[in-house]
């Protein structure tokens, strides 16, 4: 087999990585993250088939605000991909992740 270096124990929703935890299974949607029910559809069959973190891009404010509702709808942790966005954006983007 292999040795795991030991990472920083992160928690993400309900889940825990690094450490001793398992290995996360973890995508990300190529849908449009501002088209919610695609979005919403694609996460959900990616649940289905195992994912338990699911990441989304999120280079404009409609995009941001969609995440609220796509959380709504998913059962799993959800993790906004806002590299190189306008403070604004990453913030909404955050409060969008962190209260639900």
């Amino acid at each position: 087999m292999f040795d795991r270096t030991k990472a920083k124990v992160i928690r993400i929703g309900d889940r825990c990585i690094g450490g001793d935890y398992p290995i996360a299974i973890q995508s990300m949607c190529n849908t449009k993250t501002e088209d919610v029910k695609a979005t919403v559809a694609q996460i959900l069959a990616l649940e289905a088939a195992g994912c338990e973190i699911i990441r989304v891009a999120v280079p404009t404010m409609e995009a941001a605000e969609a995440i609220t509702e796509i959380k709504k709808q998913i059962h799993i942790p959800l993790v906004a991909d806002n590299t190189g966005l306008t403070k604004s954006v990453s913030i909404r983007a955050i409060s969008a992740v962190w209260i639900v």
